[in-house]
């Protein structure tokens, strides 16, 4: 017996309570058994002296498993009921693994006893409620049983109390329970917890505790309500005091959603808490399409599908009822009455559902869009950019952004990110480079030209941008910059507090709340007086502010809700926070929604992002909390395991962002815990989702793509999301299991136990192929290419430093054939060597890395060539393996430039945005 692991072995509360759990019970068997040394008795004793005091902390905290718990393993931690005292913890750490309902004897919880029958089950969801109040016990045990007292069977909704006196204490809590929902403050709390908390150190980010003591009771509830706002903003927030309320209710702003006299109103707290959570648990959406499906309905409109006429009575298909349920068909439609809306024109409760999910992820306003994140990027991109706008674009961006630029005829200027030829992907665009592409187009007059900047947050593998800081220093250069986020892959990280402060929606809200401050006002005096006079490069490489007085936020963001949270295929939700949407851009927006939506959404789409909705907004902070855990407890396994630490390495934060972006210095904050992690989002240019799990394979000697198809899919049935040639990129979400977690790790070992005995069997000359290879896919990268440029007949400014081209000119050029042919490599190769331009008429795409290393109009490149030349990927959109690339006759490009408005900005560049 010895010690448990240490803190650093732990990624989060839960975790290290689940283990706490098992360590208590292994501890308490041991000292029951007869004859213990003496030395080891002693030292067993102590380690479960010091369990039990870390259960003392941690159950502090959660009303399951609460104080009780631990006052009852306490009182049990005498040598005659050891084994008692094993069970009971054994008890309690089961009850946290699984489903099963721990006795309200050990937890303080009202729950039915684990043998009892499934109907008798009370399945109201259940929450805490976090009482912030100097109280006596007593007082803590009164207010508990009054609340307790007035609970109704007709409630739909059952909750219990968790009682601190402290400002940390309080936000301690919020940030380990995630099972809390509402807060309800006294103002007479304190600043500074009782307790020892240096279990915690790890694990809960350190806190700025206010000197609460000189504070009046109105500025003390203020300072903590907006300390919980900022950790977990969902929450319900209740003021309670026993004296002057209308004075304090005058004084407290928004802060609190209601105020409440102690003596007289236990009742009316009772219900406004159940009322605060039920706002978050209606589903407009989903409860009137649901109360549709049990109409009964003569159907005399399009969808023969509809009720399941057509397919519940034919003897050839019924079984497709079978397989989806009666109740797909029930609910397909195509009414916009009887109780449900039009998304085209939305009124009743699709406006509602849109309107819940705006203040779920932090937006102004959101759409729904049933046909995917695609069509969502479209929508915004038209509805802000008109011919002739220059937009600034990240070249690794999904290939919407590239078609969305086709189709609105901008001026695309490409941002490359920063390459990483090692894993043959790119990273994200650096800030400096953002800002001179800026400045350039300001040194050269066409600053006004440039509309939007498009940005991938996070990117597919995991990079994430600090959003605050590129727009904070773009708005800068340019105050009315528009920003669109592509945030497909990231809708998740509204719902954690360390993860939020870098999603579009939050930094969009926290630049509007500096700006709007005297001190910002006073901040930004001094800084326009002290870059006074410097250079275009100087500006590069100084932090830079915004003039408040011109500046207008107008940031978008589009989510992929089905990727990452709950929600069916081609979910999707656009946010928007514009200072200008309803003076400038509104009606162009309605335009272009209407020019890409269906007049046929599928309802069960809609509903589901209604209910995805719902469950972010009460459960998805403990969703993604564990969500990281997993992620980080599988990126520790593989690197403390030997076997699989020598075939597969699970790329650091350090593999994929150069040093010069991370400050904090950390290499790898991921493995030392959610505090190093924290500051690590809090000071870095880009940071690393932990949740995306690159996995270096070279040591395997199989290819990425073999990998993922040959050995995770077919013979393990693991699913990943992408692969270059020697990495595999998996990704944990709110779904995975630990189950699914131990799946992946057990396939790993699996593949890694085979080519252990393979590799040991191999024949000389066999081992000597099999290094090759391994050193081949560890070494032999071709370098990731840079965008060239656009041939001068599709520049706006041809002699300009200024790049940006459009796209759509030669994008419909190359419908005419004759103005097209093909060329290998070998003959575009000669034709460079003869000076001659060589210029792409189609999109060139391989897989990996996933984005165009040929647009319409781009200009080949012998760093494209060699590229191109050295990829072993079977997949390349727009290449004939037979006849090459196609590419523009020289006459084409001489009509391209003839042709009118060549050479300009095209269109006027005003902008209907």
């Amino acid at each position: 017996m010895g010690p448990g692991p240490g803190l650093s072995a732990y990624n989060s509360v839960s975790q290290l309570l689940t283990d706490l759990w098992w360590s208590i019970a292994d501890t308490a068997r041991h000292l029951a058994m007869p004859n213990l040394d003496p030395a080891e008795r002693s030292r067993g004793q102590a380690e479960l002296e010091q369990g039990l005091a870390d259960a003392d902390v941690l159950t502090y905290y959660l009303s399951h498993p609460g104080r009780q718990a631990a006052a009852t393993l306490r009182a049990l931690a005498v040598p005659e009921t050891y084994l008692e005292l094993s069970r009971e913890a054994e008890r309690i750490g089961r009850g946290l693994i699984g489903d099963v309902k721990v006795s309200a004897a050990v937890t303080g919880v009202e729950a039915p006893p684990v043998d009892e029958p499934e109907a008798a089950v009370d399945r109201r969801p259940r929450f805490d409620v976090l009482v912030v109040a100097d109280l006596s016990e007593a007082e803590r045990t009164k207010i508990a049983g009054e609340l307790r007292a007035i609970r109704r069977p007709e409630d739909p909704f059952v909750y219990d109390v968790v009682a601190v006196p402290s400002f940390v204490d309080a936000m301690v809590a919020v940030l380990v329970n995630p099972w809390i929902q509402a807060v309800v403050v006294r103002p007479d709390f304190r600043g500074r917890s009782a307790l020892d908390l240096t279990l915690l150190d790890d694990l809960v980010p350190a806190l700025d505790v206010p000197d609460i003591e000189y504070f009046t009771a109105a500025e003390r509830a203020r300072i903590l309500a907006r300390a919980v706002r900022d950790a977990r903003p969902e929450l319900d927030l209740y003021l309670v005091e026993q004296a002057s309320v209308e004075h304090l209710a005058t004084e407290i702003g928004r802060d609190f959603d209601s105020v409440f006299l102690q003596q007289e109103d236990v009742l009316d707290l009772h219900l406004t808490i159940l009322r605060g959570v039920g706002k978050r648990y209606r589903t407009p959406f989903y409860s009137a399409l649901l109360q549709y499906a049990r109409m009964p309905a003569g159907v005399f409109h399009a969808l023969p599908v509809s009720r399941g006429n057509s397919v519940v009575h034919s003897p050839w298909i019924h079984d497709l009822a079978n397989f989806y349920g009666l109740n797909l068909f029930l609910a397909e439609t195509s009414a916009t009455s009887g109780g449900l809306d039009s998304l085209l024109e939305p009124h009743g409760p699709i406006k509602e559902a849109q309107d819940l999910a705006a203040r779920a992820f932090g937006s102004r306003r959101t759409y729904f869009v049933t046909n995917g994140t695609s069509t969502a990027d479209k929508i915004v991109t038209q509805s802000l950019v008109a011919p002739g706008d220059v937009v600034l674009v990240d070249r690794n961006c999904h290939k919407s952004h590239h078609y969305a630029q086709v189709m609105a005829g901008s001026h695309v200027a490409y941002l490359d990110g920063y390459s990483l030829d090692a894993y043959a992907m790119y990273g994200a665009i650096p800030l400096a480079d953002i800002k001179r592409t800026l400045l350039a187009y300001r040194r050269e007059g066409r600053l006004d030209k440039v509309r939007m900047i498009s940005l991938t947050n996070c990117t597919f593998d995991g990079v994430v941008y600090d959003v605050q800081r590129v727009m904070t220093e773009c708005l800068a250069i340019k105050p009315d910059l528009v920003f669109l986020w592509d945030e497909a892959w990231f809708a998740f990280a509204r719902f954690h507090p360390v993860y939020r402060h870098r999603t579009a929606m939050a930094s969009a809200d926290a630049i509007a709340a500096r700006l709007g401050t005297a001190e910002y006002r006073a901040e930004y005096e001094a800084h326009r007086e002290q870059i006074q006079g410097m250079t275009d490069e100087e500006l590069v490489n100084e932090p830079l502010l915004p003039d408040p007085d011109r500046v207008r936020i107008r940031a978008y963001a589009t989510h992929s809700t089905h990727k990452t949270l709950t929600s069916l295929r081609q979910d999707s939700m656009i946010h928007v926070y514009d200072d200008d949407f309803s003076r400038r851009s509104e009606e162009a927006f309605h335009e272009a929604y209407m020019t890409h939506t269906s007049t046929s959404p599928n309802y069960q789409i809609l509903a589901s992002l209604d209910i995805g909705r719902r469950q972010v907004e009460l459960e998805g902070f403990e969703l993604v909390l564990r969500q990281v855990e997993l992620a980080m407890t599988l990126r520790d396994r593989i690197a403390g395991h030997p076997l699989l630490s020598k075939y597969f390495r699970v790329l650091a934060s350090s593999d994929l962002i150069p040093d010069p972006y991370r400050p904090s210095g950390r290499e790898d904050p991921l493995h030392i815990g959610p505090v190093a992690m924290e500051q690590a989002w809090r000071t870095d240019e880009f940071v690393l989702d932990p949740c995306r799990l690159t996995i270096e394979i070279s040591a395997t000697g199989i290819d990425g793509d073999t990998f993922k198809h040959r050995h995770l899919m077919d013979r393990w049935g693991i699913q990943v999301n992408k692969t270059t040639r020697n990495t595999v990129l998996a990704m944990t979400n709110i779904g995975t299991t630990r189950s699914a977690a131990a799946q992946l790790l057990r396939a790993l070992i699996g593949i890694a136990e085979e080519l252990e005995d393979g590799v040991a069997q191999l024949a000389p000359e066999q081992r000597q192929a099999f290094d090759l290879e391994v050193d081949s896919l560890a070494h032999d990268h071709p370098p990731l290419p840079d965008f060239s440029r656009f041939h001068a007949a599709f520049r706006a400014d041809p002699e300009g430093a200024t790049a940006d081209g459009d796209m759509r000119k030669p994008y419909y050029m190359a419908y005419r054939e004759e103005l097209c042919e093909f060329v290998t490599s070998e003959e575009a190769r000669r034709h460079l060597d003869a000076g001659r331009p060589v210029v792409s008429a189609i999109f060139v795409t391989p897989y990996p890395p996933g984005f165009p290393v040929l647009v319409p109009g781009q200009e080949f490149s012998k760093d494209i060539l060699d590229f191109m030349d050295a990829l072993d990927t079977k997949e390349i959109h727009g290449f004939d393996p037979v006849r090459g690339y196609r590419v523009f006759v020289e006459a084409a490009l001489e009509e391209g430039a003839a042709e009118p408005g060549a050479g300009t900005s095209g269109a006027s560049g005003a902008s209907t945005a």
